[in-house]
């Protein structure tokens, strides 16, 4: 079953955020630490409580997997056109339920409720190197909208 998170699934969130930090770790070393995570229980606490950053998990009996989410809007602007916008801040299925197609329910619920707040489209970014990750989006009908590139100066 997929749900909005509540502050019971913090401790397993965390669990989670450890293991989605460490792919991120193995691919790139030089840019995040080991055996951290993104947000911490207070942080975690105060984004449940924000309708504009909806936190999905998929719960069997424990959580499996979540999806962190932020909504945004441009309306009026001078260069853009108007647009609602769900970007998939975070998205991480437990390494022992992958290949059980709970990272594919997450998206397709993330999906479906964006499209009931009335979004256009669906967002997010994947480090370079990380091919499941690559593979999985491609899979859901993903393709690249922009690319950001850099040059390693050290």
């Amino acid at each position: 079953m997929i749900r909005k998170a509540n502050k019971g699934d913090i401790k397993r969130i965390i669990e989670l955020l450890h293991q989605v930090n460490m792919v991120h770790h193995v691919i790139r070393p030089d840019l995040f630490r080991p055996h951290t995570t993104k947000y911490n229980e207070q942080e975690l606490e105060v984004m449940l409580n924000d309708e504009s950053k909806p936190v999905f998990v998929f719960d069997d009996g424990e959580v499996q997997g979540y999806a962190f989410c932020q909504v945004s809007e441009i309306r009026n602007n001078q260069l853009l056109e108007d647009i609602k916008t769900i970007y998939i801040d975070d998205i991480c299925v437990d390494e022992n339920a992958r290949g059980k197609h709970v990272g594919k329910a997450l998206y397709e619920y993330v999906r479906d409720y964006a499209k009931s707040i009335g979004c256009n489209n669906i967002t997010l970014n994947v480090w370079e190197g990380n091919e499941p990750a690559l593979r999985f989006y491609r899979n859901m009908g993903m393709q690249v909208q922009k690319t950001t590139m850099e040059v390693r100066l050290t």
